[in-house]
């Protein structure tokens, strides 16, 4: 899907500019998109129609369609597509366009435009989406004249995939849609200053693999650069090759197996000690298609004050935008892996290898002594994090985890077992509420054969909860896990922690005694299997029957201890060294130093 096809006739008989956009989609190989009839885009729904290529699914909302789309490419790896009509459905793409550009997504927006006529005259359902999407779009366009659509499309697509993936608008006007034209496919790709790197300079590899095997505390910084460019393989490799530890970001769970030996957790603001104190120590990181975000970093200033920094990424604006590398590599991170594999193999049999059995030592000391876990809630209530660790027992590691955000997101990436690469999809950069069911949807349509769990809170199921329609009318059998807490759970963390428990608007009502809305009725008004969980012996038996229907999306009311905290943490703006691994307890690191 990342460019043209050469089997594409390049000149056809005349045909609307519509007809001509949907055969270009299916030039492209789109199988789906997500989208919402309207007013400029009518035109183009016609002709959609008639496809046999291109399945349009009719969501309940434009912000569904772009979730829906953003959680397809995640699962499968191609680019998603959703589709809107001018004004206020193009600008309901606005937050998943931006999530997509935050977390590098590859996803095409195709909105409908006023006629071209119209456009600055403030006519009716007018909004400028391509000046407004200008800041969170890798690229985007304004066709006036329909004989540009193809070429238009297959550069789009080609943008969305290539180098750092990210998000495109294509926006079109009403006349363009409806105008005749010939469709014309492009035999060549040619975006003059539009070249990103993926082969990595030599040179810099070399340099990389050098202070890789002089280290004494090294640790490699994994982010979800390695998930886009499918480099789990090749970063196993290196890891067994160095011996060295791993962290993986938020982005990056399950490009190295949780239970792999070397793997340390997840670094962060929510990260395990042993991850979050490695990078603190480590005199080299090592960091692989991560951008040192700053809930990794923490004050940054602060951050790894002993160690060199070598940083591959395939977007050059990333490197030392905020933490200068002394070794900059541009490129792709299965290329760079790959080269340092063969890299540092040379050094090995050059002898050169440093000993890390006391930073393992160190490693270890820290991983037993400060285990992630959590503390039980009183006698017979709900521990949200059980709930979520049994989830990813019993549907395993290769079924598809789908977080919203807050609290529950945070304990789905810490309590669940990701084994594999691409089954952990969340909404990181942006931190969007309502991610989880209409990404949960576009996920289970690209990969139907796989279970695939909505792991969502009670506040932001609330957000995007209506898509559980789409699913039933299109038999996406999605399974969602409503952790209820009766508030927006992280919200309320923050407020305990720092604002004298003073619960500002926070309580949601949702659970026991209110049940505003009682979710179990919401599940089957929509047609879905709603079941309820609220006593701790009843969770694995719940989660078992829930498994068991695969015909019709469930939806679980799952009612938790409303008091649960997430642990460990380092509060925003202070240094990964004040973590704290429960409310004012922190390790205590003299023996080991």
């Amino acid at each position: 899907m990342s460019g043209p096809r050469s089997s594409e006739p390049t000149t056809t008989s005349e045909m609307t500019g519509s007809q001509s956009l949907v055969r270009s989609l299916e030039a492209v190989g789109v199988d789906v998109v997500f989208g919402i009839p309207g007013g400029a885009i009518l035109p183009l729904y016609d002709p959609l129609m008639d496809s046999e290529k291109v399945r349009h699914i009719l969501v309940r909302h434009e912000q569904g369609a772009g979730h829906a789309a953003e959680g397809y490419a995640h699962a499968t790896g191609r680019v998603g597509v959703c589709m809107a009509t001018s004004g206020p459905g193009a600008t309901n793409l606005v937050t998943p366009i931006a999530d997509a550009y935050m977390d590098s997504v590859p996803m095409v927006a195709i909105t409908g435009q006023v006629p071209s006529k119209s456009i600055g005259t403030d006519a009716f359902q007018e909004a400028d989406i391509s000046g407004i999407t200008l800041p969170i779009t890798k690229h985007n366009y304004l066709v006036t004249d329909p004989a540009e659509i193809p070429r238009t499309i297959a550069e789009a697509f080609h943008i969305a995939s290539t180098g750092r993936p990210g998000p495109v608008l294509v926006d079109v006007s009403k006349d363009a849609l409806q105008a005749m034209t010939r469709f014309s496919w492009p035999d060549r790709i040619d975006l003059p200053g539009y070249r990103p790197v993926a082969k990595p300079h030599s040179k810099q590899v070399r340099e990389a693999a050098r202070l890789l095997a002089e280290a004494k505390r090294p640790v490699l910084y994994v982010g979800g650069g390695v998930i886009k460019a499918r480099a789990a393989a090749e970063l196993r490799q290196l890891v067994e090759l160095t011996g060295a530890p791993v962290v993986t970001t938020l982005m990056a769970r399950g490009a190295l197996p949780d239970t792999h030996p070397a793997h340390l957790g997840m670094p962060g603001m929510h990260g395990s000690v042993a991850a979050v104190t490695a990078l603190q120590k480590a005199d080299l990181l090592v960091s692989l298609g991560a951008r040192f975000d700053d809930r990794v970093t923490g004050k940054l200033d602060s951050f790894a004050p002993h160690a060199a920094i070598v940083h591959a990424d395939i977007d050059p604006a990333e490197i030392s935008k905020n933490r200068t590398a002394d070794v900059p590599i541009v490129g792709d991170a299965k290329d760079v892996i790959s080269e340092l594999i063969v890299a540092v193999g040379a050094e090995f049999a050059a002898g050169h290898r440093a000993d890390l059995t006391g930073w393992w030592k160190q490693l270890n000391d820290w991983r037993e002594t400060y285990p992630l876990g959590y503390a039980e809630p009183p006698a017979g209530e709900v521990s949200p994090q059980r709930v979520i660790e049994r989830i990813g027992k019993i549907a395993g590691p290769e079924a598809l985890y789908v977080a919203g955000v807050g609290q529950h997101q945070m304990w789905a990436a810490q309590h669940i077992q990701y084994e594999n690469p691409n089954t952990w999809i969340n909404s990181g950069g942006a931190g969007t509420m309502g991610f989880a069911v209409p990404a949960a949807m576009g996920a289970k349509v690209g990969m139907p054969d796989r279970t695939v769990w909505a792991i969502d809170g009670d506040g932001c199921f609330q957000m995007t909860n209506q898509e559980l329609a789409t699913c039933v009318i299109n038999d996406i059998p999605i399974k969602v896990a409503v952790i209820n807490n009766s508030s927006l759970g992280m919200v309320r963390q923050w407020q305990t922690l720092f604002y004298n428990e003073r619960y500002s608007n926070t309580d949601l009502h949702t659970s026991v005694g209110s049940r505003v809305p009682d979710f179990v009725k919401l599940a089957d008004a929509y047609g879905c299997v709603g079941l309820r969980c609220e006593s701790p012996e009843d969770v694995d038996a719940t989660i078992e029957k829930a498994m068991e229907i695969n015909d019709v999306p469930v939806v679980v009311d799952f009612v938790v201890h409303r008091d649960a905290m997430v642990w460990p943490m380092v509060a925003a703006g202070v240094s990964n060294d004040e973590i704290q691994v429960a409310r004012d307890t922190a390790p205590q690191w003299d023996r080991e130093d």
